[in-house]
C-alpha cells in the first residue's frame, strides 16, 4: 500500500513513505525556460518511483510535469535525484534560467520537434561540416600559430580515437569531411539513446562544436578546457584589446554551467545503476 520514496529536505536526502492514494494531488506546473521568476511554491522536494520503473519528481505532493502536461518522469534514479536537486536549491523565486538538467528532460520527453533518433544523429553531424575548431584563419600571425598549438593536438587526438580524418581549412568552405568519417561518427552515435542525443545536440550548440563536445564527454577535455577551446578567437581578441570585466566574466561562467549541464545529463541519462544506497551511506 506504501512505497518509498526519496526526500531532498535542506540539501539532505531522507527516505520516508507515501500513500499511493496522496498520487491523486496531480497538478500541471507549466513553467518556461524564460527569464521570468516564479515565486517558489512548494517546500518539500521528492522523487518516487513509479510505473515500469521510472523515476518521478514531487514538490510537496505535487507530481512534476512537462509543458506540454505529460508526466515528468526520468529513466534513473541518478538523473532524478540531479533535476530535484536543482529544484530544491531554488530560493524565494524560481528561477527557470538555470535549471538546465529539467530543461533537457521536458525536451527529451515532450520532443518539441518530433524527432526521432535519426534525424537527431543527422543533426549532430551536420555541426562536423562547420566544427569551431576546422576553421582557421590566415592571420594575424598570434591567432594562427595560437589555433594551430590549441587546437591542432584535440584534432589529432580525435582522429585516432575514432580512427577518422577530419583536417582543418582556412578556406571559406572549412575541410571536405570524408563520407568514411560521417559514417564513422554515425555508428558511434547510434549507440547513444534518444535521451543523451539531447543532452550532446545541447552541448554541441554550447561549443559550436561536435569535436570539442566529443572530447569532453569522452572525458579527453574538462568542461573549462573545452570551453575555452571553443573561444579561442574571442579570448585571443580580449587580451589583445582588452574587455568590459564583468560582460566577460559571466559569459564565460554562463557558457561553462550549461556545457557542464549538458555533459552530465549525457551521463546521468546513460546511467543504468542506483545510487539509493550509496547516498545513504554517505
Amino acid at each position: 500500500m506504501f512505497k518509498s520514496i526519496i526526500r531532498l529536505n535542506s540539501g539532505a536526502i531522507s527516505f520516508c513513505k507515501v500513500c499511493p492514494r496522496h498520487q491523486a494531488f496531480r497538478v500541471t506546473l507549466k513553467y518556461s525556460t524564460a527569464s521570468a521568476d516564479r515565486k517558489r511554491f512548494y517546500e518539500d522536494v521528492s522523487i518516487s518511483q513509479g510505473e515500469g520503473g521510472l523515476y518521478e519528481v514531487n514538490l510537496d505532493r505535487r507530481k512534476l510535469k512537462t509543458p506540454s502536461g505529460k508526466l515528468f518522469t526520468v529513466p534513473n534514479e541518478a538523473l532524478a535525484i540531479a533535476v530535484a536537486t536543482e529544484w530544491d536549491a531554488q530560493k524565494d523565486t524560481i528561477k527557470f534560467y538555470t535549471m538546465h538538467l529539467t530543461t533537457l528532460c521536458n525536451t527529451a520527453l515532450d520532443n518539441p520537434t518530433q524527432r526521432n533518433k535519426d534525424q537527431m544523429i543527422s543533426a549532430a553531424l551536420k555541426f562536423l561540416e562547420t566544427d569551431t575548431i576546422c576553421y582557421r584563419v590566415d592571420e594575424p600571425p598570434g591567432l594562427v600559430e595560437l589555433q594551430k598549438n590549441e587546437w591542432d593536438p584535440v584534432l589529432q587526438w580525435i582522429e585516432n580515437r575514432y580512427n577518422v580524418t577530419i583536417g582543418s581549412s582556412s578556406s571559406i568552405l572549412g575541410p571536405e569531411i570524408p563520407q568514411g568519417t560521417k559514417d564513422r561518427f554515425r555508428q558511434h552515435l547510434s549507440s547513444y539513446t534518444a535521451w543523451s542525443l539531447t543532452g550532446l545536440e545541447f552541448v554541441i550548440t554550447q561549443l559550436k562544436s561536435l569535436v570539442l563536445s566529443l572530447g569532453m564527454i569522452d572525458r579527453h577535455l574538462s568542461v573549462e578546457q573545452a570551453v575555452l577551446l571553443s573561444r579561442l578567437e574571442e579570448e585571443y581578441q580580449i587580451r589583445r584589446w582588452g574587455n568590459v570585466e564583468w560582460a566577460h566574466d559571466y559569459d564565460m561562467y554562463e557558457l561553462r554551467a550549461r556545457t557542464a549541464a549538458g555533459a552530465l545529463f549525457v551521463h546521468l541519462s546513460s546511467e543504468s545503476s542506483t545510487v539509493k544506497h550509496k547516498l545513504m551511506q554517505d
